[in-house]
């Protein structure tokens, strides 16, 4: 199967423009990140816990992590490292779909503007590199490094090494080095390829399907509903192709680096250790709520960015100029 890519040679609009990108896309991620990020701490905590090192120690399982983030550091706890996320999410979206649109045109056929399956995925694992390299990894090292702080946001006393982002991006630089923002960048460019690839791959096709036995829609959007049921298919999908390496990536981006050793040396270190001293399924903690914050979170992100969009581009050229995007 394969789709036609928008501004092809049969006069479809061309796709939308950066600026449409950048405040639907934006704007999308902004919600997403609000409405799903508590699940991210509690994945971000259970990736880090090494309580399956201790014999006779209990796992803590998704629910009962949030509970003991509450219980300790306050509801407040749940939204550590937001504002690590707020910052870069609008450059990150604007990325996202603008650079898959980009990559897309590119591996369209140059005759007839058909871009074939393989094509697609390559557009979305392209992207997913380029968001990761511009802005994902910088941004996830201020916020594991929030996220990992055990201290209560209800106690004035209780003063953690990094007080906010700006606090965590200044001392992270002095500390270790601008370098150190970019720690991980090799597995977050993987998960990130990875899950948009797979991510677009699948709603591209969901799309298509329902346009064929919906005609009525073709042109316009589809029903809000049906954009949050397959961004919410296609979003569960990523996460389980990809765990093991968002695991050993969450333990790499909280530690300092150690002098005299390659990332490919520390890479392989935590990944020994984990099989070692936990077990295979300590490559798969924190899945449960990485998958009921990514599957929903995709779900936001698609049916707020289409809904955006389109408002966008209804109110007029003037505003922004620009067709329909178009999977």
């Amino acid at each position: 199967m394969a789709t036609k890519v928008s501004g092809g040679k049969d006069g479809q609009k061309k796709p939308a423009t950066a600026a449409t990108n950048l405040i639907a896309g934006g704007g999308a991620g902004m919600m997403e990140a609000l409405v799903c990020h508590p699940l991210d701490t509690i994945k971000v905590r259970m990736q880090l816990s090494k309580r399956g090192r201790v014999p006779g120690q209990a796992k803590r399982g998704f629910i009962r992590t949030g509970v003991e983030i509450v219980q300790k550091e306050t509801a407040l706890g749940l939204y550590k490292g937001l504002g690590a996320v707020l910052t870069g999410i609008v450059p990150k979206m604007a990325i996202r779909f603008t650079s898959f649109e980009w990559y897309k045109q590119l591996l369209a056929n140059k005759e007839t503007g058909v871009v074939s399956g393989q094509a697609l995925f390559l557009a979305g694992l392209s992207a997913g590199v380029t968001e990761a390299v511009a802005v994902v990894t910088p941004m996830e090292v201020i916020k594991i490094r929030l996220q990992a702080q055990h201290h209560s946001m209800a106690d004035p006393l209780d003063v953690p090494k990094y007080r906010n982002a700006a606090h965590a991006l200044y001392t992270v630089v002095k500390e270790e080095g601008f370098s150190a923002l970019y720690r991980g960048v090799s597995l977050t460019a993987l998960r990130q390829g990875s899950n948009q690839a797979v991510n677009f791959t699948a709603y591209t096709y969901f799309k298509e399907w329902l346009y064929q036995y919906q005609p009525e829609y073709v042109g316009g959007n589809l029903p809000s509903y049906q954009t949050t049921l397959i961004g919410l298919v296609s979003g569960a999908m990523g996460p389980l192709s990809n765990a093991p390496i968002d695991t050993i990536k969450t333990r790499l981006q909280k530690m300092k680096a150690e002098p005299g050793t390659s990332a490919l040396q520390r890479i392989t270190k935590i990944a020994g250790e984990m099989f070692k001293q936990e077990g295979f399924h300590a490559f798969y903690k924190g899945i449960t709520p990485r998958i009921m914050r990514v599957a929903p979170g995709q779900a936001v992100t698609f049916t707020v960015y289409e809904f955006l969009k389109e408002k966008l581009e209804k109110s007029g050229p003037s505003v922004i100029t620009g067709g329909r995007y178009e999977e």
